[in-house]
């Protein structure tokens, strides 16, 4: 998920797929997991991860597709609920039942009669605010939809390209399912006039444009509304020195759309026997535990621990938007193209 704030564990060219005892991962810019936890696959397995990162969610997803004839890598991570339809239908995986499948919470499992995918994790997508820009300001922060289209808010979001990012085209959705196929395109209308900003992907929105990140700041980011995760506050407590009492970042909750990612195998993989153990390896209950304070999302396995942090700073928003997958496949590309009609031109 583009909700990360550092990446850590092997990482390299992504050449070694041939290799039988190297398995290559190829994921977006957010894939993070703790080194020990990858040493012990490795161990365990006897495979040496090689792990390929391919830029934002939406881009990585694009040229995994391109290159399906002959992929980068074995595993593709990082796929989520508004993209997957698009790299099913393309023919990116090669069916393969996950040992521990059965132990996903059921509202995640999806293709259940291919098995082509395997949930890894969760999230919301959610407008995140800078605490000190509105304690400064005086102004209360937006809390729903219908919130950033007032005044008070003028030139003051970022988001992300829909066409292009994970997160950009979860916003983009959230949108619609909120203001349905009748008026979401009057929404947006009413967005750009209130000044919205569009940049390619999450790195630049969050760590560039937002204030209210570590990174941000330094990069004298001067939106203090970003288009991110509800898990990102916790990330910015996580990773200050010293630590805050309280996040400098909140969430808009009724901005939010839940998000599910998936791994798959790649067709024509080289390594289709270390693609299938490293599969195995993403739900097992090592790598889910580990997985929040590495990639800020929830676990999808029944009984993985969430840390005491995402509870107090990130919880997962109460009524989040939803859509059908079948709606996202129908509609998507439709979507798109509306959106950067409108939004864009």
């Amino acid at each position: 998920m583009a909700g990360t704030l550092a990446a850590c564990g092997s990482s390299g060219g992504g050449q070694g797929s041939g290799d039988s005892k190297t398995v290559t991962l190829v994921s977006h810019d957010s894939w993070a997991a703790s080194k020990d936890v990858i040493a012990a696959f490795e161990k365990q397995s006897g495979y040496k991860v090689d792990v390929l990162k391919d830029g934002d969610a939406g881009q990585a997803v694009n040229k995994a597709i391109l290159t399906k004839d002959n992929p980068q890598g074995d595993v593709f991570f990082g796929v989520d609920n508004t993209l997957l339809s698009r790299a099913l239908d393309n023919g990116l995986f090669q069916p393969y039942e996950a040992k521990g499948s059965d132990l996903i919470l059921p509202e995640y499992r999806v293709d259940q009669d291919k098995h082509r995918v395997t949930p890894i994790d969760t999230g919301d997508i959610c407008v995140n605010y800078d605490k000190k820009y509105f304690a400064d300001h005086k102004l209360a922060p937006p809390r729903s939809f219908h919130d950033l289209v007032k005044p008070a808010y003028k030139d003051l979001l970022v988001t992300e390209n829909a066409s292009s990012s994970s997160p950009g085209l979860g916003f983009l959705l959230g949108t619609v399912a909120q203001y349905g196929d009748d008026g979401w395109e009057g929404y947006w209308l009413k967005l750009k006039a209130n000044g919205v900003k569009v940049v390619d992907g999450w790195e630049q929105a969050y760590n560039q444009e937002f204030s209210g990140s570590s990174s941000g700041k330094k990069a004298k980011g001067d939106r203090p509304l970003v288009v991110s995760y509800a898990s990102s506050p916790p990330a910015e407590v996580l990773y200050a020195d010293p630590k805050p009492t309280a996040a400098p970042t909140g969430v808009a909750e009724g901005t939010c759309f839940r998000q599910v990612e998936y791994a798959g195998l790649l067709s024509n993989a080289k390594n289709t026997k270390g693609g299938k153990a490293l599969l195995d390896f993403l739900i097992s209950k090592q790598f889910q535990d580990d997985m929040p304070l590495n990639m800020f999302v929830y676990p999808v396995r029944e009984g993985a621990q969430v840390p005491p942090e995402f509870v107090k700073y990130g919880p997962q928003a109460k009524d989040p938007e939803t859509m059908a997958p079948a709606k996202i496949a129908d509609h998507r590309d439709q979507w798109v193209k509306s959106w950067t009609s409108l939004v864009l031109k």
